[in-house]
């Protein structure tokens, strides 16, 4: 959380508070002077509060207890960039869980990247009774990503497979596939 910055101006100094025959006394000038050094983080984080809760803008060390008001999960090896979108888009992502575009949105937030989304799922209607059924048996969900260079997903491959794990439903088997512009080609 954050702490005491020293050298932090104050926005309203309390000795200009006071009354004039106090302003020519040194001990209550060095007195409030000291609590001036102490009230200035408090004083300046309340002044600005509307863009300390706003994850656009709030510093990075707020943005991890942001993170935990909307159930978010942000890690330090992430960019700064990721997180806040992560934290600014998580309200809109929990009402979309368990979805294709939730999945989708998901899958940008961590990777940056449009992920093509195939499913076994599929609804239909009948008049006929003992219609065949739409989907398969057991359902199945394929994301394909296409960059140009695996190596630069590798260091978030393992995020991706537990987001893979967390967003789709338990019963639901999962595939990763990522494909580099040559094999894309083929």
């Amino acid at each position: 959380m954050r702490g005491t910055l020293p050298g932090l101006p104050t926005p309203h100094p309390l000795l200009h508070q006071l009354p004039a025959v106090y302003l020519d006394q040194p001990f209550v000038a060095g007195f409030l002077s000291a609590l001036d050094e102490v009230l200035a983080p408090v004083l300046l984080t309340l002044d600005n509060l509307p863009a300390h809760l706003d994850p656009r803008t709030a510093p990075e060390d707020l943005l991890a207890w942001l993170a935990g008001w909307v159930a978010a999960e942000v890690d330090g090896e992430r960019p700064v960039d990721r997180r806040r979108a992560v934290v600014a888009g998580a309200v809109a992502l929990h009402r979309q869980r368990g979805t294709r575009a939730g999945l989708a949105a998901a899958i940008r937030a961590e990777t940056g990247i449009e992920p093509e989304i195939s499913e076994s799922g599929a609804t239909s209607w009948s008049s006929e009774p003992g219609s065949a059924l739409p989907g398969s048996a057991r359902p199945w969900v394929r994301v394909r990503l296409r960059v140009p260079d695996a190596q630069a997903l590798a260091p978030t491959r393992a995020r991706l497979e537990k987001l893979m794990a967390d967003e789709v439903p338990a019963h639901v088997g999962y595939e990763v596939e990522v494909l580099t512009a040559e094999e894309a080609g083929r």
